[in-house]
């Protein structure tokens, strides 16, 4: 029985058929790291159809740039620096309009609307949710990445263009901060 080619491989594929104009390779791309790209929005920003949108907008910006995209690489890492600096550029933004009125991601991450076989979301309590949405965003994309979506600190540097010194000050802080605000 043939074996079926290696993920990466797969993924360099069609990479390449994509930089070459190949929608359906794109179409491919995005239906394999569309669920990730997603959940890792929501969990910045805390708001189902901001993250839709920032998802979306950041599968275009990575078509419209995939002939800067390192083909040697694999593309989840770098989509997701893509992703995490829309959100964090969103988080600011909504921050300085100072929106009144009830945070309608409250509700959206108490019903656990993230999902998906490598997501830890559902299982994480409302109250340190609650707390999560009190985090910078730098460092709620930081312990998101790291807590919940398995990156190592070195990943979270290189998909941020970060020190590693950075990432680990960050995620130091927001956890003194977390354990402060969640009572550990």
């Amino acid at each position: 029985m043939p074996s079926s080619p290696r993920p990466e491989r797969s993924e360099r594929r069609l990479v390449r058929a994509a930089k070459r104009g190949s929608r359906e390779a794109f179409e491919e791309l995005f239906r394999m790291h569309w669920a990730r790209a997603h959940r890792t929005a929501f969990l910045i920003v805390r708001d189902g159809a901001a993250a839709e949108d920032i998802a979306q907008e950041s599968f275009v910006a990575a078509l419209r740039h995939l002939d800067r995209f390192d083909g040697r690489r694999p593309l989840g890492p770098w989509l997701n620096r893509i992703v995490v600096n829309r959100a964090i550029d969103w988080t600011r933004t909504r921050r300085l309009r100072a929106e009144v009125g009830a945070e309608p991601w409250l509700d959206d991450c108490r019903e656990a609307a993230v999902e998906g076989p490598d997501s830890r979301a559902e299982q994480v309590p409302a109250p340190l949710m609650d707390a999560l949405g009190r985090l910078s965003p730098e460092r709620r994309a930081v312990v998101v990445m790291r807590y919940l979506l398995d990156y190592t600190p070195s990943e979270i540097a290189d998909a941020l263009e970060l020190p590693t010194g950075t990432v680990n000050s960050r995620l130091r802080r927001a956890l003194d901060q977390l354990g402060a605000e969640y009572g550990e």
